[in-house]
Parts: structure tokens; sequence; C-alpha cells
């Protein structure tokens, strides 16, 4: 024990060591020290004396890691949330940060005036309580992440000894369906939307670069006519400024679907080399429209990467493949995971041909 002192024996408990007392009535162990001028007594959860003698151990280590100095010892957890998403903020992507930001608002809404060295387990436990059944189990998980993060931090930073909030169980997740509009409904949207107004045409042009080459909405935004490489038949895929999602660039095949779009996009609206190929950042409302008028589901951009990933494994694609095209980094194990059902589909359908 380097910083703690062995604290005055209370009414009801017996020292048996330094530091260490014994509660007279229930025969239990208790750890009580004095640090920086505060007493803390931690119970050890036995009556066992050489199984409390090592729990000991470990407390006063936490203990002395400790540092309540300099008025940290009333931080609330507001202004260490501070702290901690001042450093979170450069390992992420803006988008990321930006996120992160509004489920750590949430939280401290709830605890954030709380000096952070007194929200116990209790604490915790009745903010999930009372927010698990307000919102959908994804949310509660990210912002349970949110909450355990900042008192880890807090935990690091030896303002507090343990994560309070570790006792938190995180909700199940339901699967989640995976919406792919069939090769029909993708060409009516396409259809509907090229035969509205000239507003509608670059929401057009955005939607089918999506279905023909499986890139992210945020990849999508930021292809140019320098990322294709006509001749060697080849795109690259950068992210732009930001990056893409795992962080790496990748290039990817000319599709033909694909180099047959860019060649008549290029010849329709010719762009500068340096220029986004698609001049706007979403087709959110026009799908929304395209999809009212003819009765479709709600489709959304990422449902046109599910429409690429399912014309490939149509096309016997393997899943390895379809993964290093699409960006994913596991060996197409999510790819497989995910739209395994639709190859089993599919092969159900071809059997359907063997007729004679």
């Amino acid at each position: 024990m380097k910083n703690a002192q062995s604290a005055p024996p209370q009414a009801g408990y017996t020292r048996v060591a330094e530091c260490l007392f014994r509660n007279d009535s229930s025969g239990k162990y208790y750890a009580l020290v004095k640090r920086s001028g505060k007493q803390i007594r931690r119970s050890l959860k036995t009556t066992d004396r050489k199984l409390a003698e090592r729990r000991l151990t470990d407390f006063l280590e936490k203990v002395d890691r400790l540092d309540l100095g300099q008025g940290k010892a009333k931080l609330t957890f507001g202004e260490v949330a501070k702290r901690w998403m001042d450093v979170t903020r450069t390992h992420l992507k803006p988008r990321s940060a930006r996120t992160r930001e509004v489920y750590l608002k949430t939280v401290c809404a709830a605890v954030g005036a709380l000096p952070v060295r007194s929200i116990s387990r209790v604490h915790c436990e009745d903010w999930a309580k009372q927010r698990s059944p307000e919102v959908a189990a994804s949310t509660f998980n990210q912002e349970t992440e949110t909450l355990r993060a900042v008192l880890d931090y807090a935990q690091r930073e030896g303002l507090i000894m343990d994560n309070p909030a570790k006792v938190i169980v995180r909700r199940r997740m339901g699967k989640a369906t995976v919406l792919i509009p069939s090769r029909e409904q993708f060409a009516k949207m396409v259809e509907t939307l090229r035969g509205l107004d000239i507003r509608y045409q670059p929401a057009a042009d955005f939607i089918e670069l999506l279905a023909y080459s499986g890139m992210r909405k945020a990849e999508a935004n930021s292809l140019k006519l320098d990322d294709v490489d006509f001749e060697r038949g080849s795109f690259t895929v950068t992210g732009g400024d930001a990056g893409t999602k795992n962080h790496e660039v990748r290039v990817v095949p000319l599709f033909p679907v694909l180099r047959a779009f860019l060649e008549r996009l290029q010849q329709a609206n010719p762009r500068l080399p340096d220029q986004p190929l698609i001049p706007i950042l979403d087709a959110k409302n026009a799908l929304d429209t395209a999809c009212k008028i003819n009765g479709l589901p709600h489709f959304t951009h990422h449902c046109l990467r599910h429409f690429f990933v399912s014309n490939a494994i149509e096309k016997n694609v393997d899943f390895k493949t379809i993964a290093a095209w699409i960006g994913h980094k596991d060996g197409g194990l999510l790819v497989a995971k995910t739209y395994g059902h639709l190859r089993d589909t599919h092969s159900f359908e071809m059997a359907k041909r063997i007729t004679s």
C-alpha cells in the first residue's frame, strides 16, 4: 500500500490486520482505508480470511491508482465525458464522431451532473431500466457502450476504481431483415425517375451507380472520373477525404453493366476528371418518390448495395470475391451469413429447369 493509509476502526467492526476489518454481526470482511483525506470502505464479500486478504491486495492496488488531487474528486460525469470525447474524436471519422456525440448527449442528460466518483451500480441499473423500454435494442446498446467507455476512461485516469456500468446487460438484437429490390422493381424505380423532370435525373444516375458498383453511399459520393480506368477495366474506391469504412482503398473490376453506365453518363454529362461523377450526395427523396409511385417497399441507398450482392450471387460469384469487391475484410463470412439464403433460393429455382 503506497498512498493509502489504514483507517481507524468503526463501531461494529473489528480490525484484524492493516486495512482489514471484520463485521461483528455478519463475520464478513471489509477493506477500510483513507486516501487523500477521504475514507473508502469496500466489502470483500467473504467470511474466509485468506480469500479476504487476496481481495484486499487487489483492492489496495486499485486505491493506489486513484488520482483525486487538484479537484479531480469533484469532476462530474459530463466533464469527464467531454474529455473522453475530445480524445476519442481523433480516432473517428467525422460522421462516426457526430453519431457518438448524439449517444453521449443522451447519456449525459441522465447522469452528466453527477460526480463521476459517486456513480454506482444502482445508478447504472436504474438508467438501464428506464432507458431500455424507450428505444430500440441497437440504440440502447450503443448508449450503454458509450456509458461504459466514459467510465473506462475515468478508471484509466484514476478517478474511479471500478466501472459500475459493467453490470448493464446488452439487449439481444433481432435479426435484421435484408430488403432487396428485384430486377423488376429496380427497373421500375429507374424508369419512373427517368420519366420525371430534369431535377430527378442526377438521382436516377446515383441509384444506378450504387446498384451497378456495390459501393456504399459515401464511397459513391466521392467517385471521380480519375478513379475509373477504362483501359485496365477497373475503378478505385477511395472514399474521398473521409476514406472508406475500413480505411482502405480498394481496386474493383469495371463490371460490364457499370462500364456501359459510366460511358453513357460521361457522354451525356461530361465531368472534369477531378469532379465527382454524380453532383448530388444522396437520392433519398427521389427513392421515396419512386417507391411511392410504384407501390414498392421503402428501399434505401443500402438496399441497392444488397441488390448488387444478390445479382453477383445469382451469377455464382463466390462469397470471398464479392466481399473483396464491396470492401469486407472477413473473407466473405458476413456476405455468407447475410446473403447465404439467396444462394439456396437461387439453387432451387435453377433446379426447376431440370425437367428431363
